[in-house]
């Protein structure tokens, strides 16, 4: 072959004819370019060491990474999405159509076989045409060349300035082209270069490869193509827009005609099967391409946008946005999340049953596992779309993944302050005189060493008039009593409770840092239902927090393993601690303002949380193998729930335990189905608790006073501790010796140590007076 000239010419010789040719001809000015490389080069025979780094052919050239659909499944391996930067299905050459195979040879190169990467035989035939024409009516590339030139343009991704450089017609492309074109010739061979050519090849209609083209327009494999449709797809190629069968059928028809008559001429089929192909209709089978987290099953969008997030924020894929964006975009890859697809479906459903997507308001749902970190479950209300109530925004994150700015979850916050002042040496028996209406205490320390101080007086109230009085943690959670928290945060101070908070996981939803003010022990700052899930989950896993993960596995188009995002778990507070929250949450289900979350078949804990003007309720709750969180407000932060129909039930006004309660009881219910129901480590609270300045001034009831009287050298004071905290039952134990005595003092809280000579002593409590008033645990608020 390297010593044939023939292709005609009109009377030209091949030099008059380049010569022509370059004058009319960038494209074919370029080919015969190439041609001056070393003749043997050019042929398609050995080139090494004829050009100065001839022979660094790139690597991608001999398998491109092309992109393709990535496929997330969930935790057993089902399919959540399939998304793609590009439509494209690798296949190797044996799962394409024989007819295929020729026809694409037939139409675009039909002397593959024969020549090396320049076909001689066709530049002359360009040449001469081009000539004729006076422009250029025929190029000269080789299937080969194509190939190169397409590998160019899948570099450039969906960059325009580098498809445009990749496309561009000139000189110096040209004979970059050429050049890899010799080298992919000799070292991948004939069978491989069709097979690449054919997979990285732009069919129309978002078809990139053989096997995506063949279902867009057949619904089938590219194995399975007829003669008829093979034809049809081979024709496509030279102009995707102006032979699109869907758009312009006729034109279509006529091009599929010129290539089976090709296929025809050069001997692939015969005359008759060419003919009988020619009078068949088209026969296409639509399938319309779907692709990205639109394609999710039950609901599970959000959480697909979230995984999506994860890979293009998380050092893990990639140093720079940059490398992670491009890893992404090739695809190909294969994505196991940790959603469990009970615990998704048990979601959605108690999503449907109890807020319609319509409603004036919506829900978000997470479910995480305790220990692990796991996301198992995460939906809303509002559909994930583009139309109508359709949202992209996913209520369960926060803003940096996603999410909207976040909600108040109010009382929901208070089991951190709880836990802050546990783990701080603050007993759960300690009690405070909480009154239906105060000012926010003043001053509370922070974490600057200055104070918060209260200047102009703002108040808070509790939920209703008739939540008022002394009592100890237990019962100030069960009822959710606001008062007794903004005391509490006064002695726990703001500093430790964010430092619970942040070992928790719990920060606010918009990236801001946390206000240091009392009121954040009501929850007055805004977070998302992932974090606060995965925050009580701390209290399920008796004290270990874990950061969310949302991917188990990842593997490569090359089948191999890619490093994902592992969960770092850290212990946030003593097992003590959190056995002591559980117990304290167990309550609330039990006999408080959660009853209506609470489960029947195995024990749970949780917390309620409205917001002012009802702009949000909550319920966060757990057992030991599930946490989750329910949230149910106006996105927008408009609409406040009074007078509301939500999921079709009207309210005068909703609590956390009346709408997100019953939906997360129903969420978790079907998660656990077929789990075991795991027992809490439970301590016991005393009810009567430890009182430095309580109401009770005696009586006989066990462990709130009684006879006989304490020791008159207990100096904690006997008004509030003597008769109405010792007594038998608190005696020694509880109110004696140990925690309480005369007013809760005792030698070591109440009396010579906290309440007594040194805290309470001649100047705050003394023996008289505020002694015995305010001697025990140092008293409230002078001691």
């Amino acid at each position: 072959m390297a010593n044939k000239r023939s292709g005609g010419g009109g009377g030209l010789s091949p030099v008059q004819q380049a010569a022509k040719f370059l004058g009319v001809s960038v494209l074919a000015g370029a080919v015969m370019a190439g041609i001056a490389l070393p003749a043997a080069g050019a042929l398609g025979l050995a080139a090494k060491g004829s050009v100065e780094g001839f022979d660094d052919i790139p690597a991608n050239l001999k398998r491109p990474p092309l992109s393709q659909r990535t496929t997330i499944l969930d935790a057993n391996g089902g399919q959540i999405a399939a998304v793609y930067s590009r439509d494209r299905t690798v296949v190797p050459l044996k799962d394409i159509s024989p007819f295929m195979q020729k026809a694409i040879v037939a139409i675009e190169d039909s002397r593959f076989y024969q020549h090396g990467a320049i076909d001689l035989k066709g530049v002359l035939r360009a040449l001469n045409q081009n000539a004729q024409s006076g422009g250029v009516a025929q190029g000269a590339s080789t299937l080969t060349q194509q190939y190169v030139k397409n590998v160019f343009v899948e570099e450039a991704g969906d960059d325009p300035t580098k498809v445009a450089q990749a496309t561009q017609q000139t000189l110096g492309r040209k004979v970059k082209e050429l050049k890899y074109a010799i080298q992919v010739e000799e070292k991948l061979g004939k069978k491989r270069i069709l097979g690449n050519y054919l997979n990285i090849t732009f069919f129309g209609q978002q078809a990139y490869g053989i096997e995506a083209a063949s279902q867009r327009y057949f619904s089938k494999h590219a194995k399975d193509l007829d003669l008829g449709e093979s034809a049809l797809l081979a024709g496509i190629v030279q102009s995707p827009s102006r032979y699109d069968p869907v758009n312009d059928p006729d034109e279509a028809i006529q091009r599929r005609n010129v290539v089976l008559q090709r296929m025809a001429d050069v001997g692939d089929v015969s005359q008759a099967d060419a003919d009988a192909a020619k009078k068949k209709p088209l026969g296409l089978k639509v399938s319309k391409p779907e692709n990205g987290c639109i394609t999710a099953v039950k609901g599970a969008g959000f959480f697909c946008d979230y995984v999506r997030d994860v890979f293009l924020t998380d050092p893990v894929f990639g140093k720079t946005q940059e490398e992670r964006s491009k890893l992404w975009n090739r695809g190909g890859l294969t994505i196991r999340t940790t959603l469990d697809p009970k615990a998704q479906e048990s979601v959605q459903d108690s999503v449907k049953k109890h807020v319609y997507s319509s409603d004036e308001v919506a829900t978000a749902v997470t479910l995480v596992q305790p220990g692990t970190g796991k996301i198992l479950g995460m939906g809303q209300s509002r559909p994930y779309g583009f139309k109508g109530n359709d949202t992209q925004i996913n209520l369960s994150v926060n803003h940096d993944m996603g999410g909207g700015a976040g909600y108040q979850p109010g009382s929901t916050f208070k089991p951190i302050v709880a836990a802050a002042a546990i783990e701080g040496g603050i007993p759960a028996t300690r009690t405070y005189d909480s009154p239906y209406e105060m000012p926010y205490p003043s001053p509370v320390p922070k974490c600057d060493g200055k104070q918060w101080v209260n200047t102009d007086g703002t108040t808070l109230t509790n939920e209703n008039t008739s939540e008022h009085g002394t009592m100890a943690m237990k019962e100030a959670t069960a009822k959710s009593v606001n008062t007794y928290y903004v005391k509490l945060i006064k002695d726990v101070g703001i500093c430790p409770v964010l430092k619970m908070a942040g070992k928790m996981g719990v920060s606010r939803a918009d990236g801001q840092e946390m206000l240091q003010t009392p009121s954040i022990a009501l929850g007055a700052q805004e977070m998302s239902p992932l974090t606060m899930a995965s925050a009580y989950a701390t209290f399920a896993s008796r004290g270990t927090y874990c950061t969310p993960i949302a991917i188990e596995s990842i593997t490569g188009p090359d089948k191999k393993s890619i490093p994902v995002p592992k969960s770092t778990c850290t212990r946030a507070m003593s097992e003590k601690t959190a056995d002591t929250i559980n117990t304290l949450l167990n309550g609330v289900v039990e006999d408080g303002t959660g009853k209506e979350a609470g489960l029947s078949d195995r024990p749970s804990a949780g917390k309620t949380g409205t917001t002012d003007s009802r702009y949000a309720a909550w319920f966060v709750g757990y057992t030991p193998n599930i946490s989750g969180a329910v949230w149910v407000g106006d996105p927008a932060h408009k609409r406040k729930m009074f007078n509301i129909t939500i999921g079709g039930v009207p309210h005068a006004k909703v609590f956390g335990e009346d709408t997100p309660g019953p939906i997360w009881k129903d969420a978790v219910s079907g998660a656990l189905v077929g789990k075991p129901a795991l027992n809490f480590n439970l301590v016991n609270i005393p009810d009567g608790g430890d009182k430095p300045h309580g109401s009770h001034k005696g009586g006989d009831k066990p462990g709130r006073g009684g006879t006989p009287p304490l020791p008159p050298d207990f100096i904690g004071g006997m008004g509030n501790g003597g008769a109405a905290n010792g007594g038998p039952t608190g005696g020694t134990t509880d109110g004696g010796l140990t925690d309480g005595g005369a007013g809760n003092g005792g030698l070591t809280d109440g009396g010579l140590t906290n309440g007594g000579m040194t805290d309470g002593g001649p100047t705050d409590g003394g023996t008289g007076g505020n002694g015995q008033a305010n001697g025990g645990n140092g008293g409230w608020p002078q001691g």
